[in-house]
C-alpha cells in the first residue's frame, strides 16, 4: 500500500515537472534585434539562441548587408531561426530605395519575413545629428509619400506587407502646416501601406496613441512596445510610466497583429539582454500574450 502511494506521488511530481517544463518552453511575444545589436554583431547565432531561451517567439531584424542577414544568407537565416523556434516577422530596411527595392524584397521574402518596414524616411529624407542626437525629416512629405507608395506596391506584388515606422517628428507640424503622419495616413492606400506604431515615440511627441487608433482604425499592424522612465529615457516594459494596459485594451481597434519589444538604449549599467528579460515580465504584467 505504502509503495503504491509513493508511486502515485512520484508520478504526480513527474507530471507536474513535465507540465512546468512545457510551459517554460512555450514561446510568445516579439522583440527587435536592434536592442541586442552589439551582441548580434559579436555572435549572432548565440544571441538568437539566448533570445529564444527567454521565450520570445517573433523577431524583428535590422541588419542586412551584401544580400545577408547578420552574415547569414536568407536561406541560412530562415533555417537557423526556425531551428530555435523563432519566427522572423518584420525587418527594418533603412537603405531601401525605389531602385534597390526589388532585390531587398526578394531577399526579405526568402528569409521568411512577413513585413517589410521603412524605419525612417528613406532616400536621404531623414537626418540624424550625432552631436545633438536630434532627428529630423524632409519637409517634402509629398515626395516621401510617393516613394513609400512606389516601394509598397513592389512589396505587395511579392506577397509582403509594407509598414512605416514612426518617431516623434512625424507628429510635429512642419513649416507648410502639414502633420506628416496624418498626411501619410490619409494619402497612402491601406491596401499597400500601413504602420508600425512606436508607442514610446508617440508618447514622446505628446500624443495619445489611442486617439490615432480612433481616428485611423485598423492602420497600426505592429506596435513597438518600450517604456519611458521619469527622465524621458527608454526603459523596459513595466519600468516606466506608459499605461500599456489602457493602450492594449484598444489593440483590436488599432489593427494590431504583432507587438515587438524594443529598447534603443540601456542606462545605469543595465545589460540589453536583461532589459528584454525585464520587458518580458512587463508584458505579462499588462496582459500581453
Amino acid at each position: 500500500m505504502r509503495n503504491s502511494f509513493l508511486s502515485k506521488i512520484l508520478i504526480a511530481i513527474l507530471l507536474l515537472s513535465a507540465s512546468s517544463s512545457l510551459f517554460a518552453q512555450k514561446k510568445w511575444g516579439g522583440m527587435t534585434l536592434y536592442t541586442v545589436r552589439n551582441e548580434m554583431g559579436k555572435d549572432a547565432k548565440a544571441t538568437l539562441k539566448a533570445v529564444a531561451d527567454l521565450g520570445y517567439k517573433y523577431i524583428e531584424a535590422v541588419d542586412y548587408k551584401d544580400g545577408k542577414f547578420y552574415n547569414m544568407t536568407p536561406a541560412e537565416f530562415k533555417t537557423y531561426t526556425k531551428s530555435l523556434g523563432l519566427k522572423p516577422i518584420s525587418i527594418h530596411m533603412g537603405a531601401m530605395t525605389t531602385s534597390n527595392a526589388d532585390k531587398l524584397i526578394d531577399d526579405v521574402k526568402a528569409a521568411g519575413f512577413k513585413y517589410f518596414v521603412a524605419p525612417v524616411p528613406p532616400m536621404g529624407m531623414f537626418k540624424f545629428d550625432p552631436k545633438t542626437r536630434s532627428l529630423s525629416m524632409t519637409e517634402d512629405v509629398e515626395r516621401l509619400t510617393s516613394v513609400l507608395d512606389t516601394i509598397s506596391r513592389k512589396a505587395h506584388a511579392a506577397g509582403l506587407k509594407f509598414l512605416y515606422h514612426n518617431h516623434a517628428f512625424e507628429f510635429e507640424k512642419n513649416s507648410k502646416g502639414i502633420v506628416p503622419i496624418d498626411y501619410m495616413l490619409e494619402k497612402l492606400d491601406p491596401k499597400y501601406v500601413n504602420f508600425q506604431m512606436d508607442l514610446y515615440w508617440v508618447t514622446k511627441a505628446g500624443v495619445d496613441p489611442v486617439s490615432y487608433f480612433q481616428k485611423y482604425p485598423g492602420r497600426f499592424k505592429i506596435w513597438h512596445v518600450k517604456d519611458m522612465d521619469d527622465q524621458g529615457r527608454f526603459a523596459p516594459v513595466g519600468k516606466g510610466k506608459i499605461d500599456f494596459g489602457r493602450i492594449l485594451k484598444n489593440a483590436k481597434l488599432s489593427g494590431m497583429k504583432y507587438y515587438i519589444v524594443e529598447q534603443d538604449q540601456v542606462f545605469d549599467g543595465m545589460d540589453p539582454m536583461e532589459a528584454i528579460r525585464l520587458s518580458k515580465e512587463g508584458l505579462i504584467k499588462f496582459g500581453f500574450n
